[in-house]
């Protein structure tokens, strides 16, 4: 348990872990784009968002990338698509951002109850 400890701390903790895991695999799937046989993987943000708001711990190792099913194979096996992956880059980079600024606000307010101001 850390010194400041709220629920809104932790959801937003999760937020974060959950936009970095994305932005992993993201990027992983990137540097990986000319590798044959390649298959693209992804954190499902949503699914696990929704695990971490149940109240669901997330495994010690953080979030799975799972395997994209449904996308165009080229010739060598390789799945991945660059134009999809920037734009799932720039959503998680979003995500992450939003989630910055929401814990900046939290901090802002519990300095605020804190302080008296």
């Amino acid at each position: 348990m850390s010194m400041i400890d709220s629920p809104n701390i932790n959801r937003l903790t999760r937020i974060l872990d959950l936009a970095a895991a994305r932005n992993a695999a993201i990027t992983n799937n990137i540097a990986n784009v000319d590798t044959p046989g390649y298959r693209t993987r992804d954190v499902n943000f949503s699914a696990e968002l929704a695990r971490a708001q149940d109240g669901l711990r997330l495994v010690s190792s953080g979030p799975q990338a799972q395997q994209v099913r449904g996308l165009i194979e080229r010739p060598d096996g390789n799945n991945v698509s660059v134009e999809r992956e920037g734009l799932l880059l720039a959503q998680t980079q979003l995500q992450f951002n939003a989630g910055i600024q929401l814990l900046k606000l939290e901090f802002r307010r519990i300095s605020t109850a804190m302080n008296g101001v």
